[in-house]
Parts: structure tokens; sequence; C-alpha cells
């Protein structure tokens, strides 16, 4: 199966995400997708204000915010995929997240996030008469994530803040495979004597979380005059893959219909950062999470002689940023007001031998006195499995995200 999904990608025009773990769980959005997150390397999940918003990293964050946060994220990318002398590449728009928290005062605050964590992409179709294949294969798999999130203040400790968010799992699977009688090599004259005859393989299913109804994450915040700092952890859970798989002759007989359920177990999950600030308006930061994977995962597989398994190492995101806020006074110069941003990520994929590095840079532009925001970050860089089998990507994003800022539910002076 390696060898002819080598053929097909080389002879093909398609639409993907990453190739890493297409079969497992597939790529891991990192750290929910925000556009001001995303511009500093991915860090920052320790920063504090009036209005940062909700880090699924650390839900005691938003305890520290006193205006109501509204932000939707985009995302765009281009990758180009390679092996040896096998080049192609493609686009995907999609929207990592979206997110909402309300601060209520000496009672905390509240948030919810829909964030899509996990997702596997790919459509493409080849007809070539030198490699005898004539195919459609298509993967389309998202794992969505609702989180409601509160966090409080600490009574007398005010400068510390405990939070918690449940994760409630969803999301679909849809693998297709299309195979049809090649008829390039034969003559026009000829064609009635042919028939349009295909073997097709379709599997899809649901995803959800074994006997429970969410899996959770409890942070620890503290914010100094120039420091802060975060702790946070994240509980195992079991994903369940519930999956249909149909094999079928010319679309008409189903042959042997089963049912699978695959089981996917994902360690407890810990994080850590810090935010060192400035002359008041520069901080660097730095953030850290990490698993460690006992089980391998088991892949869609089952047909067509295809891997069981994908491998697995423990996984660790290293991010570096650096970040100037721009001037809350609404009469300084526009350059001024703008927030600017830069910063690097290493990401040790699930996958075993799996890498990632990228950096980025950003900013966000003001609009209007409010504090509302149109936040832009332009990121790169490379992804790769050292085993010496799997393909090389390099990617160039872009991430737009909108964030409104209000003071609904206050009277007017």
């Amino acid at each position: 199966m390696k060898k002819f999904l080598g053929v097909l990608l080389c002879f093909s025009a398609l639409a993907s995400a990453s190739m890493i773990g297409l079969d497992a769980l597939g790529e891991e959005q990192t750290l929910g997708g925000m556009t001001s997150m995303a511009g500093r390397g991915f860090a920052g999940s320790a920063k504090t204000g009036e209005a940062e918003g909700i880090s699924l990293a650390n839900p005691a964050r938003i305890a520290f915010d006193a205006k109501v946060v509204f932000n939707i994220n985009f995302l765009m990318e281009y990758l180009s995929i390679e092996k040896s002398s096998e080049f192609y590449s493609t686009n995907t728009v999609s929207i990592p997240s979206f997110n909402l928290s309300f601060p209520m005062g000496n009672y905390g605050a509240f948030g919810v996030s829909l964030w899509q964590h996990y997702a596997s992409i790919l459509d493409v179709e080849s007809v070539d008469s030198a490699a005898s294949v004539n195919a459609h294969l298509k993967y389309q798999s998202s794992v969505y994530e609702v989180v409601p999130s509160y966090a409080v203040r600490i009574p007398y400790l005010r400068n510390f803040s405990v939070g918690a968010s449940a994760h409630f799992v969803m999301g679909n699977l849809e693998r297709s495979l299309k195979l049809g009688p090649n008829k390039s090599e034969v003559s026009d004259e000829d064609l009635w004597a042919t028939n349009d005859a295909k073997i097709s393989d379709y599997v899809d299913g649901t995803w959800e979380i074994k006997h429970h109804p969410a899996y959770y994450t409890v942070g620890l915040q503290y914010r100094g005059r120039q420091s802060s700092y975060f702790f946070s952890f994240t509980t195992p859970y079991t994903l369940e893959n519930k999956l249909n798989y149909n094999f079928r002759f010319s679309e008409i007989d189903t042959l042997s219909p089963t049912t699978y359920t695959r089981e996917i177990k994902v360690p407890m999950t810990l994080a850590t950062g810090v935010n060192y600030r400035l002359k008041k308006r520069n901080n660097i930061m730095l953030d850290l999470q990490w698993r460690s994977w006992d089980d391998n995962v088991e892949n869609i597989g089952r047909s067509f002689n295809m891997e069981q398994f994908t491998e697995t190492q423990d996984d660790i995101v290293l991010s570096l940023g650096f970040q100037r806020d721009g001037s809350p006074l609404f009469y300084d110069k526009y350059w001024d007001r703008i927030t600017y941003r830069a910063g690097a990520w290493y990401k040790g994929w699930y996958v075993n031998e799996g890498h990632e590095l990228g950096g980025s840079i950003g900013a966000g532009f003001p609009l209007g006195r409010k504090g509302t925001s149109v936040d832009l970050a332009f990121l790169g860089g490379k992804r790769f499995v050292d085993d010496g089998h799997n393909w090389e990507e390099t990617f160039i994003g872009i991430r737009l995200g909108l964030m409104g800022i209000g003071n609904w539910g206050s009277t007017s002076r």
C-alpha cells in the first residue's frame, strides 16, 4: 500500500494536510491555533492582561481578564511534500478555533472554545497508464473539542488563580479508496467490450471518549509585576473510534460489511510556561508541553495490507516567543499602537521519529477605541520523520484572527 500511495501522489493534483500520521490521528493543531499565539511561536500561555482570552493549555489565565473577549481564527497553509526525487504541493484552508470568554468580577471568569484538535485530510485522484493506476483515495477526519473553562483568583492571594476546563470530544472520519479498470490503452472501437466495474473500500466512523463525557485540564497561574508563571495537568483518556467497513464491487454489491472500534490511549499532558516583562510593554515567553506515550496508535488500516499500527514516542512542544504590546492610548501614533510578535518552536510529534521546526512573525492591528483588533501571523517550517520511509514536508502558513473586546453586561457611564 505504501508503494501504491507513493505512485498515486506522484501523478495527481490533490488537497491535503500533513501526510504524517494520516492513518492514525492525523495532524495535531498546536495549542488551539489562536493567531496571536501563532505569531509568537505558540508561546505565551502565561501572559496575562486585560483581555488575553482563553488558553487551552492554561485555563487559569482568564481569571485575570477584565473584559469580554471574542476570537475567531482562520488558517491558510501551503504545503510542499517531497521524498527523494518525488515532489508535490498543495494548500488547505481551515478554521482551527473559536473562543469566547466573560469576566465575572469576584466570581471569576467563564469561557468556551471550539477547537479542531486533530485532522487527516487527503483527496487524490489519478490515472497513470505506465503504473496501471486508476484510483481515487480520500481521507476526511476531524476531531473537534468543545471546551468550557472556568477560573477564579484565590482570595487573599490575588496574584494566584486556579482554573479548570472540560474537553468534550466529537467528530467524524471517512476514508474511501476506489480502484477502477484502466482503459487508457484500449482502442475506442473496443471500448464496448469493457465494463465500468470498480472495487471500492469505504470506512466511516465517529469519535468520542470511552466511558467518560470528557477529559479535563486543571491549571495554576501566578501573576507578578514582571514575571508570570503557570502549570497545568491534563488527564489521560481513551479515544473511541467506531468504524464501519464496507467493501463494494461496482458500487452495487457490498461484500462482507464489518464494524470495528479502535481505541487510542492518549496519555496525560503536563504543561508549564513563563512570561517575563521588560519596560512595561516587551514580553519574553517560554512554554513547554510534554506527553509520554506508552502504546502505539492503531491505524484505520484493515484492508489492502495497510499497516495496522503507528509507532509513537514521547511528544513535546517547546516554544519561545517575543511580543511588544501596543500602546493602549488611542491618540498615540498608529504604528505605536500595533502589537508586534515573533517566535519559534520545536515539536516532537506523537509519531515515532517525527519532528517539526518552525518560526513565525505576527502583528495585531487595532480597530477603533474599544480594543478590537485584527491579528495576522506568518508561519513557516519543516516536518520530517527520521525513519527514511516518510515524506518531508515544508509548510508556509498565514493565520488571520479577529478579536473583539468589550464590556458586555457592564453599566455604561
